[in-house]
């Protein structure tokens, strides 16, 4: 059983900086699956911010590129986001995911507030 567990939310003024880590287990394939970050805002849908294949092929969201930095350690099946020169707009609950041959497995969320 595929397991996603996210960490590293919080409350950030705009400019800052955050970490969040994605840690998944439970396939010998997670570390040949795309992996990556989705966000859900307060009335909004889900969207992706960014996702890295296995080989390092990343995709960002427009909004977010040149600010936030997705990476992967295939071995430990990790996926940090680094997140910098946050913004209110960046507010949502920030959910990990791991594309399993089309199957999507999600963590249970990590809520990131960027608010004076």
């Amino acid at each position: 059983q595929v397991q996603v567990v996210e960490s590293g939310g919080g409350l950030v003024q705009p400019g800052g900086s955050l970490r969040l880590s994605c840690a998944a287990s439970g396939s010998i394939f997670i570390g040949v699956s795309p992996m990556g970050w989705y966000r859900e805002a307060p009335g909004k849908q889900r969207e992706l911010v960014a996702q890295i294949t296995s080989r390092g092929s990343i995709n960002y969201a427009d909004s977010v590129k040149g600010r936030f930095t997705i990476s992967r350690d295939n071995a430990k099946n990790t996926v940090p986001l680094q997140m910098d020169s946050l913004k209110p707009e960046d507010t949502a609950v920030y959910y990990c995911n791991v594309d399993l041959f089309g199957n999507n497995y999600w963590g249970q969320g990590t809520q990131v507030t960027v608010s004076s």
